[in-house]
């Protein structure tokens, strides 16, 4: 396995540059943390002309669901929940400056050319791995919508934390690259 690039947020268009589909990163900074009740309330807010409870440019949003802090913890498990549950809003928030998604699962053709379109990534975390990536969470903090519980849009401080760019800036696509390398061939080709 490659060395992982260590990748300081908020995301620039240098840096999402020099990404490719494939390499594993370490991210290091501020990302939120939305899923689809919250994208709803983020992008009607956009449609009646308000602003988003955070600076979206440049920024990454996880597609987590977070489960209780045990006691002395920031955090309990963090692991990602499936991406393809926020595509029906991706498209206007990278139109809006977001620069990337953490989450599992595949994303749709209209996400995958508003990544090119708007210089973006689509970011894989482990599923199943939420217990050790809470570990790279060093602070939480509800910032909106509190009201929606375990689906409250929140802050994340973030060290070291492990993802794996899945779709990248020039379309290139991780799960459509591997399976590409491990279909069979005919015989006699």
């Amino acid at each position: 396995m490659a060395e992982a690039k260590h990748v300081k947020l908020p995301l620039t268009d240098e840096t999402l540059e020099d990404l490719r589909a494939g390499d594993n990163l370490l991210l290091t900074g501020t990302i939120y943390v939305a899923r689809d009740a919250a994208h709803k309330r983020m992008v009607d807010a956009l449609e009646q002309g308000k602003p988003l409870p955070f600076d979206i440019k440049g920024a990454t949003v996880y597609y987590m669901g977070p489960s209780p802090a045990r006691p002395g913890r920031v955090i309990g498990s963090a692991g990602p929940t499936t991406s393809g549950r926020m595509d029906a809003y991706a498209p206007r928030l990278m139109a809006e400056g977001l620069k990337g998604m953490i989450g599992k699962g595949l994303r749709s053709d209209a996400v995958k050319e508003a990544m090119v379109k708007h210089k973006a990534v689509y970011l894989g975390a482990i599923g199943g791995a939420g217990a050790i990536i809470s570990r790279s969470i060093k602070s939480s903090d509800v910032i909106a919508y509190e009201e929606l519980g375990a689906e409250a849009l929140r802050r994340l401080e973030v060290e070291d934390f492990p993802v794996t760019v899945i779709d990248d800036i020039y379309g290139g696509d991780l799960y459509e690259e591997g399976k590409a390398r491990y279909r069979v061939k005919p015989s006699g080709s």
